[in-house]
């Protein structure tokens, strides 16, 4: 495995950013540590480049804020920044650090173009350099310090390959006529933003089967949900760590009274029972003592479908069926059901009606747009002269 050096101050990061703008492509990863933590952050970047890989510890330089001289070489577009599956590095980096981008290269967005089986980072540097990257490390608290060797040695083989595989995969998009289609992509992912993360109390209700609960019974999950809450951020531990799903409907159904009667639940730890144990009984009474009120039926969000947009649907899909095996792609690459359900409820006269529906990409309307019209077009008027 490649060799890597650490960058644990500032002085060594901003030499090491001089050097970075001199550079017409890097690698790019990162860590993060959302599954040990509830206010999780970016715990380490790491960069490959012609000069060798970097792990860059913005931990040790004072907290990710301190990554601030990396700014110009993500925002530079003579650089290109190779990313694999970039959509959370993105959004920890912006968060974290309010880096803008330009000019990104999504491998894991290529291969999916391409029609790849196995788009995962490990199947792709097994396919193309046939060697197998190490796999220990992705669930390590990133947080730790010091990180170990092998958590080190992980982290520089997450960058070593991406280059040569970006222009492997560039070099396959080209030929397949699909690059325009990726760029696309890429340019979308640069333009995303996310909200700030906002506590959702009504969260409660996607818990799996809670809408199926009783008004009493719902109403101690909402107050064991909050619980629950509010105990992960005063210690920020992940909220799955304090308890979990299946146990907090447990004891909605079940509705302990007594520390035995909640020892005897699934999930319930002689430590959970010893430091949470009287908040969880108190959780209970208070939800028993206010029943949930009715819930309202507000659907999935999408439109009651008539008839006619349904047959719609049906003909779209078998479409993408026989379209997508011709490409090579998975169906829902080429396009996913939400979309094929805009398209039917637009029910487009010509292509150009196509770019009124945002769920659609503009290649796919690029691409495709003439054959969906002609496909709604050709059944409709089947249907008009089975009626005749």
């Amino acid at each position: 495995m490649a060799d890597y050096e650490r960058i644990e101050r500032e002085s060594d990061l901003r030499a090491l950013a001089r050097d970075l703008l001199r550079e017409k492509e890097i690698a790019v990863d990162t860590e993060a540590d959302s599954f040990y933590h509830y206010f999780d952050k970016t715990c380490l970047v790491q960069i490959g480049s012609t000069q060798g890989i970097y792990l860059i510890d913005p931990l040790a330089l004072g907290g990710p804020a301190e990554l601030a001289p990396l700014a110009p070489v993500f925002a530079s577009k003579k650089i290109r920044k190779v990313f694999h599956a970039a959509e959370y590095d993105l959004y920890v980096l912006k968060r974290d650090c309010s880096f803008e981008f330009a000019n990104l290269f999504d491998t894991m967005i290529s291969a999916q173009l391409l029609g790849y089986p196995a788009v995962g980072l490990q199947a792709l540097a097994k396919r193309h350099f046939d060697v197998s990257l190490p796999k220990d490390e992705q669930r390590s608290d990133w947080s730790s310090r010091p990180l170990r060797e092998s958590q080190l040695i992980y982290a520089a083989a997450d960058v070593t390959y991406l280059v040569p595989l970006a222009d492997k995969l560039e070099e396959e998009l080209a030929k397949a006529g699909r690059l325009g289609w990726a760029q696309q992509e890429f340019e979308a992912l640069i333009r995303r933003t996310w909200p700030a993360r906002e506590f959702d109390g009504a969260g409660y209700l996607r818990i799996k089967g809670a809408k199926a609960l009783d008004p009493t019974s719902l109403a101690v999950l909402r107050e064991l949900y909050l619980l629950r809450d509010a105990r992960a951020r005063e210690v920020d531990r992940p909220s799955f760590k304090i308890l979990g799903n299946r146990t907090l409907m447990e004891i909605a159904q079940i509705k302990p009274t007594s520390p035995a009667e909640l020892s005897e639940i699934k999930g319930v730890t002689e430590l959970i029972l010893r430091r949470l144990g009287r908040e969880v009984l108190a959780a209970v009474a208070r939800g028993q003592r206010a029943p949930h009120e009715p819930l309202r039926k507000t659907g999935n969000g999408r439109r009651r479908m008539d008839r006619r947009t349904e047959r719609r649907v049906t003909r779209l899909k078998r479409w993408r069926e026989s379209r997508a095996k011709e490409l090579g792609l998975d169906p829902g690459v080429l396009c996913p059901n939400s979309s094929l359900e805009a398209i039917a409820w637009r029910d487009p006269a010509k292509p150009g009606d196509l770019t009124e529906v945002p769920e659609l990409k503009k290649w796919f309307v690029t691409e495709f747009g003439s054959e969906i019209v002609d496909v709604l077009h050709d059944s409709d008027a089947e249907e008009a002269a089975s009626r005749d």
